[in-house]
């Protein structure tokens, strides 16, 4: 492959200029180098500068050469750090032509420190003219090429810092990113809530319908599971009598990788006593709202169409979405479950023998439904049967008091009433055991930890689950949890 040979030949050039500097007694890879500005702050603080006016005022800088350019015994860099730029002059006069022909010869991708005067050029360029240059860091590898960047996704996702140094969108969702956490947890704070850490590795996977990663304690001899969900421990605290509670963190799910799934991804879990499901959908709402207005988030979906957020919410059953999809206005799950049978075979939708009405009625919701909801909707009372930690709703038998927030037809949250009453709950989870001994490895098991807690008593209260990494995606319309992750699960590499 002669790209490869290049490639290789071009990392041999630059490691036989790592041994030409440590012969001159050069050190390529120093401790520290104490700046007395960013390049931000010499953007920032000598703007004022006019064309050829220079300046005594020495500065103390550093970033990574991302271009070079020169004319005989003057050679211009341009230095980055993060987002900002700053153009370093070396003049053979100024810093003697042994050191400058050794400087002019560092490659692009190298780190440096620079000591010099601000200036700006008769060009207009704001320029610091070197004094003294030091290597803080030789770079072994090329950065990809200027004019073509770096765009194959699975390169960037696999070389995230090449990502970053090459790419400003990149930069861009890393703080976008981060803006939205933080604003998640100061409206958590700001609300009362106390944000709390649950276990990683658990004895017991609960909290979700999902299959757990499995892993083997060596001192207790023991398996334990990666969590799926941190919510049993949140209910725990409740029953402590710490009123509100929230915790982000990370959820491990041994399930496909997909442009909306990574298996290891961040969550947003919170708890409140003495509060339902409708309380989280305006809890929901607001924190949504406040992330969107932290970053001025236009969102679209993937056809372009404009997501308005600030407009009032959409709210429709699970059930009444299927009876207008499909047409039946007539459904009800009271009815035989041949008909939700007999709706799947008719649209598509396969289906196992042992499940009901209910687990039917929301195969055809996620086939036929989710996918056209354009504008924010909370979709209510999921069934009775996939809803094993929900609170029966109090007016209908066969629901619960659950919703998810679907937006652009992905689901961005999870709330609902939870069940306190521990006997119910011993029977949810030992049906939920016995599909698990059926195959389905999605079920959850009987968590007798959780369950004694419950036999305390669970004051009634309410859950929410938001996806972070979603959420991130809607705000920064990016088309790929790739791209609100910065070190997503890939394939491993060929050999």
């Amino acid at each position: 492959m002669p790209e490869q040979d290049d490639r290789s030949a071009v990392e041999q050039a630059r490691r036989d200029k790592l041994a030409r500097l440590r012969a001159a007694g050069i050190d390529p890879y120093p401790v520290g180098f104490g700046r007395s500005h960013t390049l931000a702050q010499v953007a920032r603080d000598w703007s004022r500068l006019e064309p050829g006016e220079e300046t005594s005022d020495t500065v103390r800088v550093a970033g990574r050469i991302v271009l070079k350019r020169g004319h005989g015994r003057l050679t211009f860099w341009t230095l980055r750090h993060g987002d900002d730029e700053l153009q370093v002059m070396l003049r053979a006069d100024a810093l003697g032509a042994d050191r400058f022909e050794l400087l002019a010869d560092l490659d692009v991708g190298d780190i440096v420190g620079v000591v010099g005067e601000v200036l700006r050029t008769r060009r207009g360029e704001l320029s610091v003219d070197a004094r003294e240059v030091v290597l803080l860091g030789k770079s072994l590898r090329p950065l990809p090429d200027k004019w073509h960047g770096l765009t194959d996704v699975e390169v960037r996702s696999r070389q995230r810092e090449l990502d970053l140094i090459v790419n400003p969108a990149a930069r861009a969702n890393l703080r976008l990113r981060a803006t939205v956490v933080t604003t998640l947890r100061n409206e958590m704070l700001d609300r009362g809530y106390v944000e709390v850490e649950t276990p990683i590795l658990q004895p017991v996977p609960g909290g979700a319908l999902a299959r757990p990663f499995v892993t083997h304690h060596n001192a207790l001899d023991t398996d334990l599971y990666l969590r799926v969900a941190g919510e049993l421990y949140l209910k725990r605290l409740l029953v402590g009598g710490i009123d509100r509670v929230f915790e982000l963190n990370r959820m491990f799910r041994n399930e496909g990788i997909s442009t909306r799934h990574n298996p290891e991804f961040t969550m947003l879990e919170s708890n409140e006593a003495y509060a339902d499901y409708r309380d989280m959908m305006r809890l929901a709402r607001e924190l949504v709202l406040a992330a969107a207005e932290a970053v001025d988030a236009k969102p679209v979906d993937e056809r372009g169409t404009a997501i308005d957020l600030a407009a009032e919410w959409r709210e429709v059953t699970l059930l009444d979405s299927v009876r207008d999809a499909l047409r039946v206005p007539d459904l009800a799950y009271d009815q035989p479950v041949e008909r939700f049978r007999e709706l799947c075979d008719r649209n598509g939708v396969p289906w196992q023998p042992g499940w009901g009405p209910g687990k039917l009625a929301l195969e055809l919701y996620e086939k036929h439904v989710e996918h056209a909801i354009v504008q924010p909707t909370f979709v209510t009372d999921y069934p009775l049967e996939v809803s094993p930690l929900a609170h029966p709703h109090r007016d209908d038998p066969f629901v619960t008091e659950r919703f998810e927030l679907i937006i652009a037809g992905r689901e961005y949250a999870n709330a609902f009433s939870e069940l306190t009453d521990p006997d119910d709950q011993r029977r949810r989870l030992a049906a939920q055991a016995l599909a698990k001994a059926g195959g389905d490895e999605e079920a959850m098991v009987v968590d007798e930890a959780y369950l004694r807690a419950l036999e305390v008593g669970l004051p009634p209260n309410a859950g929410l689950g938001i996806g972070v990494d979603r959420l991130v995606m809607l705000l920064g319309n990016l088309s790929s949890i790739r791209e609100a992750v910065l070190f997503p699960q890939l394939r491993p590499e060929e050999r």
